[in-house]
């Protein structure tokens, strides 16, 4: 009796022990840092960053329309340490920009923004000559349009008559801002400014660059254009890389991705004498709105003005990988509370595993979730999301405890429920799916959510209502295969998308299944799941 009593126990744990390996390994494997070269240091500085005045709770969208001195007053104080210079794309409510650059030692190349009404555009240019003549020390350039080409908001031969208007009443060096394709197809507005600001970033291209392209595509870019444009010089208007966002092909945003392509950057620039501004000093959380999570972290520093370490030192892809190993510490810790006292030797070894796996999952959505969730409805989502993992998590724990007292009265209200716990997962994957598949350009994989309750329910199928499951189950399954063409299967996040969604399609399956079979009583190969007594 002594050996069989003390097997569960051992088992359990070296499971502890494998599991707070796993556990730790995990989440610094995620979030250690990576020395890279610098780009600066206080000796040396930047050519130059574009720069939009909004704090954090603030949009251009927001009526009204107020900016914070202070706040734009600390942030040049900030810029002009690693600056020379800063890049603006208005003058709404950016009047007093120039004597503030004065006041901190940065230049400017100071834009106006053109759109499709006459009437503000006519607002923001004659704002624009106003301050490039009263600031002539300051402004360096000025920049009339940012990419309306792009958005067909004018015709070239109108952005090309502005400009030249522009021209005759300001001392300063006239452009137009676009990515760089547009240049190509509007020549027009190529032989109407002093030089050419093109704007080239691998991660927004039709065929996105992953990391280890990116600088040479840069670069062949930057050399056609050279070349084809001489004697007019080339400024590279924006260029830069994403913290956070979802993978595009092989172009994957992460902080290290970003300083590995900023770092770089600047050496090949500077190498080759080119002109050059990166995007952008701050992160927009504002951008998201329009651009999906990544549109608001092309920041050199966080929205709340911290750094991010893209320009130097030691850079990590998650920087706050202590709180959530510290979460998920405390969801192994509650699962291995929930189960109780093992008695049986597979329970030993597979409950630390589970609490370790369900902590990660969840943790990494709310990781995720954290940076992409957009709107109140959005986190309301993530939310719900949690909870149910929460949930299935729960469930796994009581099925694999002992059962006894009120463990066992606790997993018979869990059995009772939990084809409405699969059915909320299958809805789930099967809205998320549907978006990937019609409308997946700005949303992020949500792909963490769906393990756990995949797993689980595709080894113990619950009874489940079996018309709404198949329909949630064709939904997820069918969307597979067009979501893998969409994305390439060179997108690791596109492909870890469609493992799980096939394991819940099959966990669908198998529940249909079984609740089909126990609807007629007939004998089945997989009985459902026993329940206790009570």
């Amino acid at each position: 009796m002594p050996g069989p009593s003390r097997s569960p126990v051992l088992t359990y744990l070296f499971s502890c022990l494998i599991a707070l390996i796993a556990l730790c390994g995990y989440w610094y494997g995620l979030g250690r840092p990576v020395v890279l070269p610098d780009a600066a240091t206080p000796t040396h500085k930047l050519q130059c960053a574009s720069y939009t005045p909004f704090d954090k709770d603030q949009s251009p969208f927001d009526q009204p329309f107020t900016l914070r001195p202070a706040r734009i007053d600390a942030d040049l104080a900030l810029l002009a340490t690693r600056f020379d210079c800063i890049r603006t794309y208005s003058m709404t409510g950016l009047e007093a920009i120039p004597e503030l650059a004065r006041k901190h030692g940065l230049k400017l190349m100071l834009g106006a923004w053109v759109n499709a009404n006459p009437v503000d555009t006519a607002k923001e240019v004659n704002a624009l000559i106003k301050a490039a003549n009263a600031y002539p020390e300051v402004v360096t350039a000025v920049i009339v349009g940012n990419e309306t080409l792009l958005r067909k908001e004018v015709t070239g031969p109108q952005l090309a008559k502005l400009i030249r208007q522009v021209k005759a009443q300001v001392e300063q060096p006239v452009t137009y801002a676009d990515v760089w394709e547009y240049w190509l197809q509007y020549p027009e507005v190529a032989s109407a400014v002093d030089f050419l600001t093109i704007h080239l970033l691998p991660y927004w291209e039709d065929d996105p660059k992953g990391i280890n392209d990116a600088l040479a595509h840069v670069a062949q870019i930057r050399r056609t254009f050279g070349n084809q444009f001489a004697p007019k010089d080339i400024l590279i208007g924006e260029t830069g890389w994403p913290s956070e966002g979802r993978q595009r092909k092989t172009a994957l945003p992460s902080r290290v991705n970003e300083a590995k392509f900023i770092r770089g950057f600047v050496t090949m620039a500077e190498q080759n004498g080119w002109r050059y501004n990166l995007i952008e000093a701050f992160d927009q959380p504002w951008k998201r709105a329009s651009e999906g999570a990544v549109g608001g972290y092309w920041g050199l520093f966080d929205a709340d003005r911290q750094d991010k370490g893209v320009l130097a030192g030691p850079v990590s892809n998650l920087p706050y990988w202590p709180f959530w190993l510290s979460v998920g510490g405390v969801i192994s810790l509650l699962t291995l509370a929930l189960a109780g006292r093992v008695t049986q030797t597979r329970s030993a070894m597979v409950i630390p595993l589970l609490g370790v796996f369900g902590g990660c999952c969840i943790g990494t959505w709310g990781e995720l979730a954290r940076v992409t969730s957009r709107f109140y409805g959005e986190y309301a989502w993530a939310a719900a999301l949690v909870v149910l993992n929460l949930l299935v998590l729960a469930h796994a724990a009581l099925m694999l405890s002992a059962r006894q007292g009120w463990r066992g009265r606790a997993f018979g209200w869990f059995e009772r429920r939990a084809g409405w716990w699969l059915s909320a997962a299958g809805f789930a994957a099967a809205v998320m799916m549907l978006a990937m598949v019609f409308d997946p350009r700005y949303r992020s994989f949500a792909t963490p959510t769906l393990w756990l309750p995949a797993l689980f329910y595709l080894f113990r199928p619950v009874r489940v209502p079996r018309r709404e499951v198949a329909l949630l189950a064709f939904i997820v399954g069918a969307g597979i295969i067009p979501q893998l063409l969409r994305e390439g299967l060179s997108n690791p996040q596109a492909l870890a998308w469609a493992a799980v969604s096939l394991l819940m399609t099959l966990a669908l399956w198998r529940s249909w299944r079984v609740s089909g079979i126990c609807a007629t009583g007939q004998p089945a190969q997989t009985p459902p799941p026993a329940r206790t007594p009570g």
